[in-house]
This record gives C-alpha cells, structure tokens and sequence, in this order.
C-alpha cells in the first residue's frame, strides 16, 4: 500500500515534493538528468499527439489507436518537468515569481 498523498488543492511545492516521493516509492528515475530530459520530450511529443488527435479537422493514422487524452498528457509533462525541477534544486513557484519579474520589464510585440 502506498503512503502516498496528495492533498486538496497543492501548491507547486506540494506537487514537487509529491513528485519526488513517488519517484522513489515506483522506482523511478531520480538522478539522471539527461535521461529525465528525454523523457520530458517524448511526453511532450505524446501531447501533441493528443491534441492533434483532439483537432477533428486533422489527419491521424487510422490504422492506429490514440488512447491518451490531452489532460493525461499535460499531467505527464508536468510530472517530468517537476521532477526535472527536483533534481537540479529548483523551487517551481519562486522561479516563475522571478522570471515573470523579468517579463513584466519586457515590451511584447506582434511581428
């Protein structure tokens, strides 16, 4: 049985620190940066995929079979991406804090 528990409502340190625990508990990955790497693309190709497949005005191979859906894709995306935060030492929340200082200094234009 899993000890596991995410409470309602998460902040972004929460998930991160659910994250790292459930990496350890499944056995998962928890060193290798490059390989999380890795991992992060191929899901973000996975969410692509998703929401390409979700466009019903798109081609898709017919012959294949598309079970996943969007919101199962962006979880996985983030569950890597944290995760990628986790092993570099990144608090999640305070980066975006800082970076969007940064962006709010910017000038943004259409070209």
């Amino acid at each position: 049985m899993s000890d596991l528990f995410l409470k309602q409502n998460p902040t972004l340190k929460d998930l991160q620190e659910y994250i790292a625990k459930m990496k350890i508990e499944r056995g998962f990955n928890t060193t290798d940066k490059v390989m999380e790497c890795f991992y992060l693309m191929e899901e973000v190709g996975e969410l692509v995929k998703a929401v390409r497949k979700s466009l019903k005005n798109m081609q898709i191979d017919a012959n294949k079979t598309y079970n996943t859906s969007v919101a199962e894709e962006v979880a996985d995306v983030l569950i890597f991406l944290l995760n990628i935060a986790n092993l570099h030492g990144v608090d999640v929340e305070q980066a975006f804090r800082d970076k969007e200082e940064i962006n709010k200094t910017r000038t943004w234009k259409k070209i």
